[in-house]
């Protein structure tokens, strides 16, 4: 079975992170966080996001989300989401284990975007003492469905929320792919995001993310949260490297924008030589279609790794090390297919 388009996770490290990894095993250095590595690393998404934010290196997207939301929402609180965002459908719960009790409330949308009328019908909402109330809203850039978020479109979520005195809280696991596709990364801080998840893993590295505290005030004891969580590495400049390997090259952006651009190739191609529609935008690294059951399984049977996901559609996914040939490979295999 390939799985060069059964995500982006089943990539390996980008040569630039596996370098950083590499160097930053030469020698002894300072223990959990407080080497050289680290603090380089997280100046360079400091520098990104033009923010003087803290910054911590954690083993998984899951993790930091759910850490990050347990620093908005008490646990008789709830966070509003997308329906389909990663938190509410593949974290296992982890927001209300880490929040010890905090849930999420789904909210509807095309292509992974949060519908404005929806967030202002939640926001809307009475307060009764049966219910967790809403305390804050997680984002996705890029969203679960490929789509990238605009200012407008972030603004416009984010204003009510903060007007009501929430938290808000962006999942970056692919913000590499939004900022490749035009994506100004200092709006992130500009326009109220109080955690975000920096996104590591897709873009090239091992398992590591990055967690962004804009507001300092809910970085107390951070440190402390981190540890009782599992998420303290005594070698921590193992999780930073790749991130200083990435972001030092330039090999963060570029790998996602090759990532952006196969996308584009498959969905031209399947638009033009396929009886399959698309189903979603394809803005950054993912493209969706329309296909039947049938046609679905002998893909597989073929040998290519893609599965049916929320809404139905079939998922393809591109990385920074997806190949031309490997697409147009593809192509051939599901243009067979009609």
């Amino acid at each position: 079975m390939r799985y060069d388009f059964g995500s982006d996770n089943t990539a390996g490290m980008a040569p630039a992170a596996l370098e950083a990894i590499v160097a930053a095993n030469d020698g002894f250095a300072r223990a959990y966080g407080a080497d050289d590595v680290t603090a380089r690393a997280a100046d360079q998404i400091r520098g990104r996001l033009d923010a003087d934010a803290e910054i911590r290196f954690v083993f998984s997207g899951t993790a930091a989300n759910a850490i990050a939301l347990s620093m908005l929402a008490f646990p008789h609180e709830a966070v509003l989401a997308h329906h389909a965002a990663h938190i509410c459908t593949d974290e296992t719960g982890a927001p209300g284990f880490f929040g010890q009790g905090v849930g999420l409330i789904g909210l509807p949308g095309f292509s992974g975007k949060i519908e404005p009328a929806a967030l202002n019908a939640a926001l809307a909402e009475p307060e009764v003492g049966h219910r967790q109330p809403a305390a804050a809203l997680s984002l996705t850039q890029s969203t679960e469905y490929g789509t990238i978020y605009s200012e407008e479109e972030l603004r416009h979520l984010i204003e009510p929320v903060k007007l009501k005195g929430y938290g808000v809280h962006m999942d970056g696991a692919r913000l590499a792919n939004a900022a490749a596709a035009g994506f100004d990364l200092t709006l992130i801080p500009r326009l109220g995001v109080d955690v975000l998840v920096f996104g590591g893993a897709k873009a090239g590295a091992n398992c590591a993310e990055a967690l962004v505290i804009f507001d300092k005030s809910l970085a107390r004891r951070i440190d402390n949260r981190l540890k009782q969580a599992g998420q303290t590495a005594s070698k921590a400049r193992f999780l930073a490297a790749p991130f200083l390997g990435l972001l030092e090259s330039g090999a963060w952006e570029d790998g996602a924008a090759h990532a952006n651009l196969m996308a584009q190739r498959l969905a031209a191609g399947i638009a033009t030589r396929s009886p399959f529609t698309l189903a979603h935008p394809v803005e950054a690294n993912a493209v969706f279609v329309r296909m039947p059951e049938a046609a679905h399984a002998r893909l597989n049977a073929l040998g290519w790794a893609c599965y049916r996901f929320d809404d139905g559609s079939v998922r393809f996914v591109c990385s920074w090390a997806t190949r031309v040939e490997a697409v147009d490979e593809i192509l051939e295999a599901i243009a067979g297919l009609g």
